[in-house]
């Protein structure tokens, strides 16, 4: 539940900017939560797709379900010396639906198929 700014201020705000700033915090949090939800259901609707929702699968999922998905995936990186190891764990053909409704990269969600030393790594 979204908390009256000025039920929050005596807390921890106390300053009109810091209330100001957390408003506009949570408005670019609902816009952005609106955006993900809409463009996930616009894509299931024309790919005529289902994810896993709270009660079975969906089409027109929420965007918390959409964010809940992701909790399952896992990456494990860790350096021994020079090399690096990565494991992947819990990716799921829904995961990638997902992503394609979002227009993310796959390769976020892939293991490289070779070590690679500190050098040669980029963040996607």
């Amino acid at each position: 539940m979204i908390k009256n700014p000025a039920a929050i201020a005596p807390v921890w705000l106390e300053k009109p900017e810091r209330i100001a700033a957390l408003a506009m915090l949570t408005v670019i949090g609902l816009l952005v939560s609106s955006i993900i939800q809409r463009q996930v259901r616009l894509y299931l609707g024309s790919q005529a797709q289902q994810v896993p929702g709270n009660k079975g699968v969906t089409a027109i999922p929420t965007a918390a379900v959409v964010l809940a998905l992701f909790a399952q995936v896992a990456l494990v990186q860790f350096w021994i010396g020079e090399d690096e190891v990565v494991q992947m764990d819990g990716v799921q053909p829904h995961h990638l639906l997902i992503c394609d409704a979002l227009g993310l990269d796959h390769a976020w969600y892939e293991v490289p198929s070779a070590q690679k030393t500190g050098k040669d790594i980029q963040t996607p």
